[in-house]
């Protein structure tokens, strides 16, 4: 394979994996938020809870989705 090639490939994986950083951020905001509601009004425990899980799991789909694409541009 080309050099030129091989190298393109390792900056357009590095590239896309940027996305990994925002979504490391975009839990701790989601979790954070769920701290402070449950502060604010604990009767709402149950609800709370699963409203951060479903912001956490689209989340974790966003950076699974980029390190995927990292990974088709890295072997595809």
């Amino acid at each position: 394979m080309n050099i030129a090639l091989q190298s393109a490939k390792m900056i357009g994986a590095g590239l896309a994996t940027i996305g990994l950083a925002g979504v490391g951020a975009g839990v701790g905001i989601v979790f954070a938020a769920l701290i402070t509601a449950f502060a604010r009004n604990p009767s709402l425990r149950q609800q709370l809870f699963g409203f951060t899980i479903l912001g956490f799991a689209l989340t974790e789909a966003v950076g699974l989705f980029a390190l995927m694409m990292a990974f088709l541009i890295l072997f595809g």
